[in-house]
């Protein structure tokens, strides 16, 4: 419930793409796996995070310097798939 943890997620769907990804394909079962991971979120977050245009994460973390992302090894293997 703190907002504290939607800066750190909103941050992490702006500099990890994996976790973009996962949230792009499947928002609902990301925010899911983060709340089981001990990230607390309050419904009225939730609900917020999954009105978000989806649109708005990947634009966003085209602008922000490579240099601040954690590239996913596992999107270049599902593409080759």
């Amino acid at each position: 419930m703190s907002h504290r943890t939607v800066e750190r997620v909103i941050g992490r769907l702006l500099t990890d793409e994996e976790l973009r990804l996962d949230f792009i394909r499947a928002p609902r079962q990301t925010v899911a796996d983060l709340c089981e991971q001990g990230w607390e979120l309050s419904r009225f977050e939730i609900d917020a995070l999954l009105a978000t245009d989806a649109t708005l994460w990947t634009d966003a973390a085209r602008r922000i310097d490579p240099r601040l992302q954690r590239c996913s090894l596992k999107a270049v293997d599902d593409e080759t798939s």
